[in-house]
């Protein structure tokens, strides 16, 4: 008996040898085995919680702007024109044009010193950043600026001076500025004279003058020959576009009379593009040979006072800004840093080397007789 089961239990298999549970003993394990589970749910819910804390509160990325000034201060007009000359603070009258606009109204402006490196994205000179946002030409620029600023110098007009002062602005940037541009670049020795260009410090660059002056005359005459002829006005004959400047100048000497601006008592729109081209002329070097200036200053008085009255205006600063070629010459300086007056320092200095050498005396007596030089006694 005890050796047959013996038998059948070695030809059990494996997986059946251990003995079938009973109801109760299956529900028991059962419930242990679930006791096992619950004492496990704490440290998962506990690790649950740590990665479903809330997590520190991060600061919002700061906006990018697609401008070259990126440190910029909330609401100043940073202007983007031509370096200074000792003659005129702008060669371009487009740049003198915003810049006498600017001061004008009142805003607070900075010039970006940028040696003529960058153009705005429409390729042009002036621009300004305001805000992180770039605006390009001067009329746009003009028209921005009075429209957020509240700055309008036109406030005052009425439609038909309004009208008169459109039909002026065209006729001075669509004509005058093109004769004076003409003469630009068919005598770009004398845009370099009667300017009195430092190429060298406008780019600011170590190549020497002598060479950025044969490049100049090179790229600025061939370049701007080039845009005057496809303008129109430069396949006429030199004393046809000389007598178009003259016909330009006697209509803004007519239209003006003898007002102090040309809508009466306060300076427009039309006094300072009228300016930012005048000045063009009549600031340059009087060594210099120019036909149109020369024309201007013998015939229209009213025109050269009307210049000299919107620089002192407008231009306080015009001596000290042309002779230190200053971009911010309108910006309050900090102030200088005292230095002592050399003869205190030295008559310190003097005292200290007395103090010095009366010590060294007195140690060399304290020296237990010993002269100078003689050695201590060794140890033996």
């Amino acid at each position: 008996m005890t050796t047959a089961t013996t038998e059948e239990t070695k030809n059990v298999p494996q997986d059946v040898k251990e003995p079938v549970k009973d109801g109760a003993d299956a529900v028991a394990e059962t419930n242990n085995k679930q006791a096992e589970n619950n004492d496990k749910k704490p440290a998962v819910a506990e690790k649950d919680d740590k990665v479903a804390a809330p997590a520190a509160p991060v600061e919002p990325p700061q906006p990018k702007f697609s401008v070259k000034k990126q440190n910029f201060d909330k609401d100043v007009v940073y202007l983007y024109q031509f370096s200074r000359t000792p003659v005129i603070p702008s060669m371009s009258p487009y740049c003198l044009k915003v810049e006498t606009w600017l001061r004008l109204a009142g805003l607070k402006y900075e010039n970006v010193d940028h040696k003529m490196k960058h153009r705005s994205k429409k390729g042009q000179l002036p621009f300004i950043e305001l805000n992180g946002e770039e605006i390009a030409d001067s009329t746009l620029i003009i028209k921005e600026l009075s429209q957020k600023f509240g700055k309008d110098i036109d406030a005052a007009l009425n439609q038909d001076q309004r009208n008169i002062s459109h039909a002026m602005i065209s006729m001075i940037e669509n004509k005058l500025v093109w004769v004076i541009t003409w003469w630009k670049t068919k005598t770009p020795e004398n845009v370099i004279k009667g300017y009195k260009l430092n190429l060298q410090h406008a780019l600011g660059t170590w190549v020497p003058n002598g060479v950025l002056n044969f490049l100049f005359k090179h790229s600025y005459s061939r370049k701007g020959l080039k845009k005057v002829k496809a303008q129109g006005i430069g396949v006429h004959k030199p004393e046809e576009i000389l007598e178009f400047g003259q016909n330009d100048l006697k209509v803004l000497s007519d239209v003006l009379g003898d007002k102090l601006y040309f809508f009466g008592n306060e300076p427009s729109t039309l006094d300072v593009v009228a300016f930012a081209n005048l000045a063009q002329l009549y600031f340059l070097d009087k060594d210099v040979e120019c036909q149109l200036r020369d024309y201007l200053v013998d015939n229209f008085g009213n025109l050269v006072e009307h210049t000299n009255r919107i620089k002192e205006r407008c231009f306080p600063d015009w001596e000290e800004m042309c002779k230190n070629l200053d971009l911010n010459s309108h910006l309050p300086k900090p102030p200088p840093v005292e230095e002592k007056p050399k003869e205190d320092g030295d008559k310190k200095a003097a005292e200290n080397k007395n103090t010095e050498k009366e010590a060294k005396e007195s140690s060399d007596e304290k020296g237990d007789g010993k002269k100078e030089g003689e050695k201590e006694p060794e140890d033996k």
